[in-house]
């Protein structure tokens, strides 16, 4: 007498609900990818409790031994207006991310704020939180 079994087990593997997972993942990297802007100068911030939510187009940082930077590209600070003009154009209501180290003197940051407002830019000095 022979027995049959009456539902065979498939051996095939459904690989639909992974590739789901994997897409969705990609999309999750992809998006967070491009809200960072990692800046890579080494700079020590001054504290605040206050937080902005506005995005600059752009970042200029001064070290410590004032040295200007606009992104990650050095410039002196002769080329540093032409350099934002380069990078934003003429458009008013531009914000720009000021990196300042602690110990950079007002007298330096102020200049880069003249520059700003010649320009009609918008600064957002850039602090670490408290």
């Amino acid at each position: 007498m022979a027995l049959k079994r009456r539902s065979k087990v498939s051996s095939a593997f459904s690989m639909s609900s992974m590739t789901d997972i994997i897409f969705l993942l990609l999309i999750f990297f992809m998006l967070t990818s491009t809200l960072v802007h990692p800046n890579a100068l080494k700079l020590v911030l001054p504290q605040s409790k206050n937080q902005t939510s506005a995005k600059p187009q752009t970042s200029v940082s001064i070290t410590a031994d004032l040295r200007y930077y606009v992104e990650t590209k050095r410039v002196s600070f002769k080329e540093l207006e032409p350099a934002l003009q380069a990078k934003l154009g003429s458009q008013p209501d531009m914000y720009i991310a000021l990196h300042v180290d602690e110990n950079v003197p007002m007298k330096e940051v102020v200049k880069v704020m003249n520059i700003a407002k010649k320009n009609k830019y918008k600064l957002i000095l850039a602090t670490r939180a408290k």
